[in-house]
C-alpha cells in the first residue's frame, strides 16, 4: 500500500469520505418503489465518480507536501540549492510551462523525486535529501527533465480523468451489489422489508473494495505514461545518455539496498515519483499495483529509441 503513488492515496481517502456521507445522509436519488433506475444511479455515480478524483487532484499538491515533509525552496534565498532550482526553471522553460513549478526538498534516504499539483501552473517538483547526496548532477539533471515531463504531458489531470472514470464504476456497481444483498435480507425477513442499513454497509464496504481493485487500472496507465515521459525528458535533455545514467544510478542504488532490506520496507514513494524500487520483488497479483515500469525495461525502450 505504500508504494500506491500520492494520487491513488488520496482518491481513495476522499471517495471513502464521500460514500460515508453520502450513506449517513441516505442520499439514493436512483432507488424507487419498483427498484432501483439505473439511468439515475449511472448519472449519480458520474457526477460523484468525477467529484472525488478532482478533489483529489486539488488536494495533490498540498498532500505532497504534508506526507512527504517537503520544505518548498525560496527562489531568493535558496543558498547552496540555488544550482535546483535554476535547473527546474530551466527545463520548465524548454518545456514551456506557463509557471514555474515550485521546487522542495523532502528527507529521507531514499533516492527519488517525484512532480504533482492541479494544472500547469500549480506544480510542485521535490525532491529527496537522498538524491542530493547520492547522485551527480548530470544524473538529476535526468531526473528533473523527467519530472518536468510528467507536468509538460499533463500527466495528473490525464490520470485523474481515467481515476474519474474508475470511482464511476466502482459507485455504479458498489450500488447494485448492495441493492441485491438487501434485497436478499429483506426476502428472508419475516416483514419483508427493504433494509437501509444493510444497504449502506454493504454499498461502503464495496465502493472501498471496489476502488481498490480500479487502482489496477490507473496503475497501468501510469506505467504507460513512466515511459512516455521518459522520452519526453530525452527531447527535454537532448539526448538519453542523462536519463538512461540517472534510471541505471536508481537501479544500482536499489539492488544494493535489496541486500539489506525487502523492497517493501523501502521508504514510501508518492505522486509521480521517479522510481518504485528495482521490481525484482514483485510479482504476482501484486505487481498489478506497480506505478512504475521496471528500470531496466524503461532503460531499455530509452536505449532502443522508443520515443
Amino acid at each position: 500500500m505504500k508504494r500506491f503513488f500520492l494520487l491513488i492515496l488520496t482518491n481513495i481517502l476522499v471517495m471513502v469520505t464521500i460514500s460515508l456521507v453520502i450513506n449517513l445522509l441516505g442520499i439514493r436519488p436512483y432507488l424507487t418503489r419498483s427498484g432501483i433506475d439505473l439511468g439515475a444511479l449511472a448519472a449519480f455515480a458520474l457526477v460523484w465518480g468525477f467529484v472525488g478524483s478532482f478533489v483529489s487532484l486539488a488536494l495533490s499538491r498540498t498532500m505532497a507536501k504534508w506526507m512527504q515533509g517537503v520544505v518548498v525552496i525560496d527562489p531568493q534565498r535558496a543558498g547552496d540549492l540555488s544550482w535546483l532550482v535554476q535547473m527546474v526553471h530551466e527545463y520548465a522553460q524548454r518545456a514551456k510551462l506557463p509557471a514555474m513549478p515550485e521546487v522542495g526538498v523532502y528527507p529521507g534516504s531514499e533516492v527519488n523525486a517525484f512532480a504533482t499539483g492541479p494544472t500547469k501552473s500549480r506544480s510542485l517538483v521535490a525532491v529527496s535529501a537522498g538524491m542530493l547526496r547520492q547522485m551527480s548532477r548530470d544524473e538529476i539533471e535526468g531526473v528533473i527533465g523527467h519530472e518536468i515531463a510528467h507536468i509538460q504531458n499533463g500527466d495528473m489531470v490525464t490520470l485523474t480523468l481515467i481515476q474519474g472514470v474508475v470511482n464511476a464504476f466502482s459507485i455504479f456497481l458498489a450500488r447494485i451489489i448492495a441493492y441485491v444483498v438487501a434485497q436478499a435480507v429483506s426476502s428472508r425477513d419475516e416483514e419483508g422489508s427493504f433494509s437501509p442499513f444493510v444497504y449502506s454497509l454493504v454499498s461502503f464496504i464495496a465502493d472501498i473494495f471496489l476502488t481498490l481493485l480500479g487502482s489496477i487500472v490507473v496503475c497501468w496507465f501510469s506505467r504507460q505514461r513512466e515511459f512516455r515521459a521518459d522520452a519526453s525528458c530525452a527531447k527535454l535533455c537532448g539526448s538519453r545518455s542523462k536519463m538512461v545514467a540517472a534510471l541505471r544510478r536508481l537501479g544500482r542504488v536499489y539492488e544494493g539496498s535489496a541486500e539489506e532490506e525487502s523492497v517493501g520496507a523501502q521508504p514510501a514513494l508518492a505522486a509521480m515519483k521517479i522510481a518504485s524500487g528495482s521490481g525484482s520483488s514483485w510479482s504476482g497479483f501484486i505487481s498489478l499495483f506497480r506505478t512504475h515500469p521496471p528500470l531496466a525495461d524503461r532503460i531499455a525502450a530509452l536505449e532502443r529509441g522508443a520515443l
